[in-house]
C-alpha cells in the first residue's frame, strides 16, 4: 500500500484535509508536539497548544498564524488537573469543542532500578500517566460532543516502542508507556461506539529534547552509540503520522501505530 503525505517538502499543505477540525496538542513547546501542532495547522485545523514554557508556545503560535493558521497558546502543566480543566473550558469558549486531542506530554528518565532514583520514578509516573489521564479527563467530554455533532473525533496518545520491547534500565519509563498503550486499547472499545477514534503511537528513537533530560550515564552512552549507527526518526515523521490518522475516513481507526527508524532492530 502506498501512502502519500498531504504536505509538500516545503511544508505547505497541498490539501487542507483537516479544515474545520479543532485540535489540542499537549507537550507542544518542543519536539513531536511542536511539529505536530504546526502540521495539523497546515492541514487546516485550529490548534490549541499546551505546555509549561509560555515563551516557546508564543513563538509557535506566532509561526502558525504567520503561515495562515489559527493557534491558541495556553501555559499549563498537565499534572495540574484543575488547571487543565480550566484550559479545556477556555478552548471550548474561544475555538469550540476539541475534536482531536494529541496527548503528547511526557518524560523519559532511564536508570538502573538499584539506583533507587525514586524522584525520577515519580516524575515519570506523574507526567506520563497522571498527566495523560488529566488530559483525557479534561477533553473527553468535548471529544464525545464533537463526534456527535461532526461525525468523528480523535484521541491520539503518544506511547513508545518501549511499551512492547525490553530495554535494560528503562523499566519505569517502559512501564508507564505500557500503561498508555493498554489504556488506549480499552478506551478505543469504550469510545468507539461514540465515534471517538483512539490510537496509540509507539515511536522508536526520535531526535527530540526527550534525550536531554536523561541523567544516567549508561543510557546516555547507549543513546550516543545508537545515533552513530542509525538515522533517528524526526519529530516531523511522527507529526505527519498524526495528521494521516486524523484525516482517515471516520469508519477507519488505526488502533496502534509503531513507527521505527529503519535501522533500529527493536
Amino acid at each position: 500500500m502506498s501512502v502519500q503525505s498531504p504536505v509538500t517538502t516545503g511544508g505547505t499543505a497541498a490539501a487542507r484535509t483537516l479544515t474545520g477540525r479543532i485540535a489540542v496538542v499537549t507537550g507542544a513547546s518542543s519536539g513531536i508536539g511542536e511539529a505536530t501542532a504546526e502540521h495539523l495547522a497546515a492541514l487546516g485545523a485550529k490548534v490549541a497548544v499546551l505546555a509549561r514554557r509560555a515563551d516557546r508556545l508564543a513563538e509557535l503560535a506566532a509561526r502558525i498564524e504567520k503561515n495562515g493558521g489559527t493557534a491558541l497558546a495556553i501555559e499549563v502543566d498537565v499534572t495540574d488537573a484543575a488547571a487543565l480543566r480550566a484550559a479545556a473550558d477556555r478552548i471550548a469558549a474561544e475555538l469550540g469543542d476539541a475534536d482531536l486531542l494529541f496527548n503528547n506530554a511526557g518524560v523519559m528518565l532511564p536508570a538502573p532500578l538499584e539506583e533507587l532514583a525514586t524522584d525520577q520514578w515519580q516524575q515519570q509516573i506523574d507526567l506520563n500517566i497522571s498527566g495523560l489521564m488529566n488530559a483525557i479527563g479534561a477533553f473527553t467530554p468535548q471529544l464525545v460532543r464533537a463526534a456527535a455533532e461532526r461525525g468523528v473525533a480523535d484521541l491520539v496518545n503518544t506511547s513508545s516502542i518501549a511499551a512492547q520491547n525490553i530495554f535494560p534500565n528503562f523499566a519505569v519509563y517502559s512501564g508507564t508507556k505500557a500503561y498508555v498503550s493498554h489504556l488506549s486499547r480499552h478506551l478505543r472499545a469504550e469510545l468507539g461506539a461514540k465515534k471517538v477514534r483512539v490510537s496509540a503511537i509507539e515511536p522508536g528513537i526520535v531526535g527530540t529534547e526527550l534525550q536531554d533530560h536523561v541523567t544516567d550515564q549508561g543510557a546516555l552512552d547507549w543513546l550516543a552509540d545508537s545515533k552513530d549507527t542509525m538515522e533517528w526518526l524526526t519529530s516531523q515523521d511522527v507529526a505527519e503520522t498524526v495528521g494521516f490518522l486524523a484525516a482517515l475516513p471516520p469508519r477507519v481507526n488505526l488502533q496502534q501505530v509503531t513507527i521505527m527508524p529503519t535501522g533500529q532492530a527493536s
